[in-house]
């Protein structure tokens, strides 16, 4: 249920420093540095109303990942990218239907570049949380917006019955690595969007972190430096890039307490279940793959099923050190199929069907 409060003014043109930008998973996101003094971190309790005057939404009956989040034991998530046409609008809902009984603690749906696919992901999580049990999270990039377009989809979110929302800064359309351009009347900063997000109803807000540091940071304390500005503006939890060694997450997230910063952070991962997705797997994650995991897997290259195998044994194997040392949840990069995903979870006993229906 949303409830519009009237006459609120327009707490997107604070003209307030606000920290640093990035951005979410499967995009590498450009940081950004601003020197504006910092408010106090933002942990993992309940977030707390620093926005006057009231929000323009409140959400009411809508749960919220840190409400997922705190159920006490480790669970996991899925993201999904908007349907192109309707061959993927099948190939997504089957995806869907197989995970729902599954119970993740959330699903996430991307959001292209300069809103490229804006209506498809409203459309998506809207339809999400209409017609399933599921805890739907929608992205938002700030990519060639004005604040007045974001203000608009945020809204759209809103009426679509989505409370969670995923703020990255966005990539320049057209070339990841060229220089970020702002909109005349858009937003530079992560943290700026996180910032409106918050002040424009009670919404939860996520952020994207970089294990490896992101290609555009000097080094990785600064890069951390960044991530804690952006939980500072206002977010509640941080999801991961993808990485290629548990080691680089658990440094990341020894970094944000080192800050005083414990807001959840979540580990992004994903099957490898064939060389193309090794490749792609390194190149989201920014770095060369390393000796360990391509000495183990590309002799198997000509061998499907046992490339299959052994990818998906190896990512599991990461995600038995992940959860044993304590992480609330994984977060699966599923690219709209749930199959090596569904056999990850049920490995690792996050399948929380009664007993009788696993394997069905």
């Amino acid at each position: 249920m949303v409830v519009r409060v009237p006459d609120v003014p327009d707490v997107a043109n604070r003209d307030e420093p606000c920290g640093a930008s990035s951005g979410g998973p499967l995009h590498r996101y450009a940081h950004v540095a601003d020197p504006g003094s910092r408010r106090r971190p933002r942990f993992a309790t309940a977030p707390e109303a620093h926005h006057e005057p009231k929000p323009l939404l409140i959400l009411l009956g809508m749960t919220t990942v840190l409400d997922r989040l705190r159920a006490g034991e480790t669970g996991f998530s899925v993201e999904f990218f908007p349907p192109r046409d309707d061959e993927e609008e099948r190939i997504l809902w089957r995806a869907v239907r197989e995970l729902e009984p599954l119970d993740p603690a959330f699903v996430s749906v991307t959001y292209g570049a300069g809103g490229s696919s804006r209506e498809r992901t409203v459309r998506t999580t809207g339809r999400i949380a209409r017609e399933t049990t599921l805890t739907p999270m929608a992205h938002l990039t700030a990519v060639d917006h004005s604040v007045a377009e974001l203000r608009n989809v945020v809204g759209s979110y809103a009426a679509a019955g989505v409370r969670n929302v995923l703020a990255v800064r966005g990539d320049p359309p057209g070339d990841p690595t060229g220089p970020w351009l702002p909109h005349p009347a858009g937003l530079t900063y992560a943290s700026e969007l996180v910032d409106l997000v918050r002040g424009l109803g009670d919404f939860c807000v996520g952020v994207a972190a970089f294990p490896h540091g992101h290609p555009r940071s000097s080094d990785p304390e600064t890069d951390a430096d960044h991530l804690v500005r952006k939980i500072e503006a206002g977010a509640g939890f941080a999801i991961a890039q993808l990485f290629l060694e548990p080691e680089y997450f658990l440094r990341l997230r020894d970094r944000m307490a080192a800050r005083g910063c414990d807001a959840p952070l979540l580990p992004g991962v994903m099957p490898i279940t064939t060389p193309r997705v090794l490749s792609k797997f390194g190149e989201l994650a920014g770095v060369e793959i390393p000796p360990s995991v391509a000495d183990r897997l590309r002799p198997l290259a000509d061998d499907p099923a046992a490339f299959r195998a052994a990818g998906v044994e190896l990512v599991t194997g990461w995600c038995e050190r992940l959860i044993a040392e304590g992480v609330p949840a994984l977060h699966f990069y599923s690219l709209n199929r749930s199959k090596a995903t569904r056999e990850v979870v049920t490995s690792l006993g996050l399948d929380r069907r009664p007993a009788a229906q696993v394997g069905a």
